[in-house]
């Protein structure tokens, strides 16, 4: 018997299968062997034909709002340190304007006042113009909550460019906050200027003589003056805007007017309202009036660049601008029977 024959004689060995190794090894200084690194698989063939598979993309997982206003913030912040944001030559700053002040704005305009536009397509998309509103409520919150308008429901959420008085600008704080948002004296050059750089234009003509009348004489338009805005609007040739608000008239309503203190302090008007001052600075709070805006049909000037300075085509204008937001206020008194309703 071969030693071949006697091997396939041994019991089980006809069905003994050497094992294959997984791993290649290496032997150690002829003993101990160790672990080679694995190698990467060979990558499988590609069919030419066959479409490519798309990646899968990792799910980041939900991102947490807070996380995203926290660091907003800090990125707001560090802006402002290293000054690395714009002003223009009016002092307009737009990037605090919309972090900071038009969202404490907008709580008043959209929950406290619930305020509801109309015609806002009126108000040219690009290029100036000129926006004329009545003027009340003891404080300039119409003068504010119509910038918010303008910023939230125009298409275009074009910035507006207040023009106030003197008043307002002799006052140390208040006069680099209102630079800071975009206003501006009320002066013919100013107001050039801005409509001719594309700006839209926001006039109040009634001046303290809106904002400071009594409750009797709520939605009563004052003199318009002698027409200084329209003859800005005319010598550039943009479109004047008229606007009616209401709602302003209720949030404080002017009971009385002590005008004693008034020229003590040197301001236009002190008022009485039921809650001022009464109740000290909790009657500084506005009463939660209901708001209607309306944006009326523009007035058209570019054909009349050349009577800027003709008196009777100057207060034709401005009384036609009148006559409209008077009629408008008519119309939303009526859309707004109670002053307090939903």
């Amino acid at each position: 018997m071969s030693q071949d024959e006697y091997h396939k004689a041994l019991p089980g060995h006809a069905d003994f299968v050497v094992p294959k190794a997984d791993k290649a090894y290496k032997p150690l200084n002829g003993r101990r062997p160790i672990p080679m690194p694995e190698e990467e698989p060979a990558a499988p063939a590609v069919d030419p034909v066959a479409e490519p598979l798309a990646e899968p993309v990792a799910d980041p997982g939900p991102v947490d709002v807070w996380d995203r206003r926290v660091a907003g913030g800090l990125a707001f912040l560090r802006r402002r340190l290293a000054g690395a944001y714009q002003v223009d030559e009016f002092g307009f700053d737009p990037e605090l304007s919309d972090s900071v002040f038009h969202p404490m704005l907008r709580v008043l305009y959209r929950d406290w006042f619930r305020t509801e536009v109309f015609g806002v397509g009126n108000v040219p998309d690009t290029g100036g113009g000129l926006i004329v509103g009545n003027h009340s409520g003891t404080l300039a919150l119409d003068a504010l909550m119509l910038t918010t308008a303008l910023r939230d429901q125009h298409p275009g959420e074009r910035h507006l460019r207040l023009l106030g008085a003197d008043l307002v600008f002799r006052m140390p704080v208040l006069s680099e906050l209102a630079r800071k948002v975009g206003a501006t004296v009320a002066c013919n050059p100013d107001a050039e200027r801005l409509m001719s750089d594309g700006e839209l234009v926001g006039v109040f003509p009634e001046g303290f003589k809106g904002i400071g009348k009594r409750y009797t004489e709520r939605y009563k338009l004052q003199r318009f003056g002698r027409g200084g805005f329209v003859s800005a609007a005319l010598r550039t040739g943009t479109p004047i805007v008229p606007v009616a608000i209401v709602g302003a008239e209720e949030i404080y309503p002017i009971l009385a007017d002590l005008k004693p203190l008034a020229r003590l302090l040197g301001i236009p008007y002190f008022p009485v309202t039921p809650t001022f001052p009464l109740l000290g600075p909790l009657g500084l709070v506005p009463l939660p009036s209901k708001w209607l805006i309306e944006f009326c049909e523009p007035i058209p000037t570019a054909h009349l660049t050349e009577y800027a300075d003709d008196p009777m085509v100057v207060y034709n204008l401005a009384d036609q601008v009148r006559e409209t937001i008077q009629a408008t206020l008519h119309t939303l008194l009526e859309k707004r029977p109670d002053p307090f309703g939903r």
